[in-house]
């Protein structure tokens, strides 16, 4: 399996490229505060649960990475709030962002407490 076939990378990408699309329309003075920050946090959730799955003969490597993608996961939930409290977005994808940010969220920790479930050998 390719890490592109996993869930947690799917719905990260899916995400990324909806708030990439979205964030096309806050305004000028964000270019280099929120819009670049929630680009770049949503992007390496992949980008961390790419590199996890890479160095999965590695246990605590893989761990480690996954909570690096869980933390950027939860920093992108972060800029929404902003994003959302600034009016940029309506509440309704607001709503829609934040359910798909739990998800992945969850699907992240899944990964991290079943390691084995993904070819990571652990000590038994």
């Amino acid at each position: 399996m390719d890490f592109k076939d996993l869930l947690a990378y799917k719905k990260g990408f899916e995400l990324s490229m909806l708030i990439f699309e979205t964030s096309k329309s806050f305004p000028k003075e964000e270019t280099y505060s929120l819009t670049d920050q929630i680009r770049r946090s949503s992007r390496s959730v992949c980008t961390n649960i790419s590199e996890a799955y890479r160095k999965r003969r590695y246990p605590k490597h893989f761990i480690s990475k996954l909570t690096d993608a869980d933390g950027e996961n939860s920093e992108t939930s972060t800029w929404l709030d902003f994003a959302f409290e600034c009016k940029y977005i309506s509440k309704e994808k607001y709503s829609d962002f934040i359910n798909q940010n739990n998800e992945i969220g969850k699907l992240i920790n899944y990964m991290i407490h079943n390691p084995e479930k993904f070819g990571v050998k652990t000590e038994n």
